[in-house]
């Protein structure tokens, strides 16, 4: 793969970990005071914990998962987009996340949940949008399949999970962190509908 130079997508992937890393070797208080937590936000109005919980990870394999599919992905949507195209829909989808998930888990007063996932969930999309043919190797999936299919299976599978009180995975930030990356994607390009049908 050619690199792209992309210095919005690498400064954020050092800043993730940079901040992840610390918090994970050095300061674990770290995570309570700065994750998403539904008490937090909606008792104590601390509602920059939406965004810095985004820079916050559970393991070092979270980490890895999240910067890997940021560094795939990310420069090719910050070359269309540009860097400040770039920040909005990457910080619109951990907003669209934080709204979102605070919603559905509103009740839930003990929620508390940590990680870029909704973010590179709307890069992720954003470059689906833009590249819908492209091919992608999804793990087990043992054969290439095309980025909208690779969408569209994402979504039903978050869609399906949503919501569910056991689940140690947050798909209600994937999918709206998804969702928030189609959508400020086609409103800053609406070009790139025109890919869809040819």
């Amino acid at each position: 793969m050619e690199l792209v130079i992309a210095p919005v997508t690498y400064a954020l992937i050092v800043a993730n970990i940079l901040v992840s890393c610390w918090a994970l070797f050095y300061d674990r208080k770290f995570i309570d005071q700065f994750a998403f937590n539904i008490t937090g936000i909606g008792r104590h109005g601390q509602s920059y914990r939406i965004f810095t919980s985004s820079f916050l990870h559970a393991d070092p394999m979270h980490l890895l998962f999240n910067m890997m599919t940021l560094f795939f992905f990310g420069p090719q949507v910050e070359a269309v987009l540009g860097k400040l195209g770039f920040l909005v829909v990457y910080f619109g989808a951990v907003l669209a996340s934080g709204i979102f998930t605070f919603y559905i888990k509103r009740s839930n007063l003990n929620y508390t949940s940590i990680g870029a996932s909704d973010a590179t969930c709307g890069i992720l999309f954003a470059f689906i949008l833009m590249a819908p043919f492209a091919k992608m190797y999804v793990f087990p999936i043992p054969f290439e399949i095309s980025a909208w299919a690779y969408g569209i299976i994402f979504i039903l599978i978050s869609s399906f999970l949503v919501g569910g009180e056991n689940n140690r995975i947050a798909h209600e930030s994937h999918l709206s962190g998804a969702a928030a990356g189609l959508v400020l994607t086609a409103l800053m390009v609406p070009e790139v509908f025109t890919r869809l049908v040819t």
